[in-house]
């Protein structure tokens, strides 16, 4: 792919539409305290774009990689309107592509080969499961990805069980298909609980996931791609409060940089997030309505609230 005219690789962030409560994907939010901490990346330059898309799809002449943090599911930035068309033609040129969290979704029959193709694998309804759990990650592969990322744990929305290509079987180990080449980058093993429910939508459990009870799971992979691109899916990101934590934060700072094929520094990219900074730029999103006390009831619901 081409470089910008000083020399430096380009990278599209595209964050989504504003959606759900205060504080859960703040996309827009998300995407400016990541291109702000990139800014000491000296070989990279950020292009961010909101609401779903770029502004005018000259953006992507130059570019090195598009990442999609968004909504996803049948009105997927990447399949509404033509688009999926236009990221076919870019990435068969060897272009970079990256989706985190919900944007890791996308309907089977609408782009699950595309993004099987381009990612490695994806989100598929009722298939994959997307409950709310603590992921312990206490050993890390190597991979310029997980360069200075220690073992940590975070509460998020922590999807699991991908539709990966059949060549990457579960997405736990280091796979070829064909010049491809995939790599899991976090994996933990969700409790038994976890897989019991429920799950945020639809609530589950399915058997299928209950089946695997002590098998561990893939939350973010890499893919090198025959066409010489790189892809990587991430699929937490729910809270927005979990960019404060400092290896959440570089695992994915790492990640926008090498699907750049951009040069990973060994110890990972260096970044630092205030609370200030976490609170700043959030969506205008109305409160959460405040659920009525018995009291506050009528009263043939009062006598139902208090057995």
């Amino acid at each position: 792919m081409a470089v910008t005219p000083d020399g430096k690789h380009k990278l599209v962030l595209i964050a989504g539409k504003p959606s759900h409560p205060p504080g859960m994907h703040e996309f827009r939010a998300g995407s400016i305290l990541l291109e702000n901490c990139l800014k000491s990346v000296p070989n990279l330059v950020v292009d961010r774009h909101e609401m779903g898309w770029v502004k005018a799809e000259a953006a992507f002449a130059d570019a090195d990689a598009v990442v999609i943090y968004a909504d996803g599911g049948g009105k997927h930035p990447a399949v509404v309107d033509g688009h999926l068309e236009t990221l076919r033609q870019l990435i068969a040129k060897g272009m970079g592509f990256g989706c985190m969290h919900y944007g890791v979704e996308v309907v089977a029959n609408e782009a699950g080969k595309e993004f099987q193709e381009w990612l490695g694998g994806h989100y598929e309804n009722s298939f994959s499961c997307n409950p709310i759990w603590s992921a312990n990650y206490t050993k890390l592969p190597e991979h310029a990805i997980t360069r200075g990322v220690q073992p940590f744990t975070t509460e998020d929305e922590w999807y699991f069980n991908m539709r990966f290509r059949p060549a990457f079987k579960d997405g736990l180990a280091t796979a070829d298909d064909g010049a491809a080449k995939f790599a899991p980058i976090l994996t933990a093993t969700p409790t038994d609980a976890t897989r019991d429910g429920p799950y945020v939508y639809p609530k589950g459990p399915y058997p299928h996931i209950q089946a695997e009870k002590g098998q561990p799971e893939t939350m973010m992979w890499a893919i090198e791609r025959a066409d010489g691109g790189r892809g990587f899916g991430f699929t937490g990101g729910h809270f927005h409060n979990n960019w404060g934590n400092d290896n959440v934060r570089k695992a994915v700072l790492n990640a926008l940089a090498w699907v750049a094929k951009v040069e990973v520094p060994a110890n990972g990219i260096e970044s630092k997030v205030s609370d200030e900074e976490l609170k700043a730029n959030l969506d205008p999103k109305p409160a959460p309505k405040p659920k009525k006390t018995a009291l506050e009831m009528p009263k043939v619901f009062q006598r139902v609230a208090a057995k």
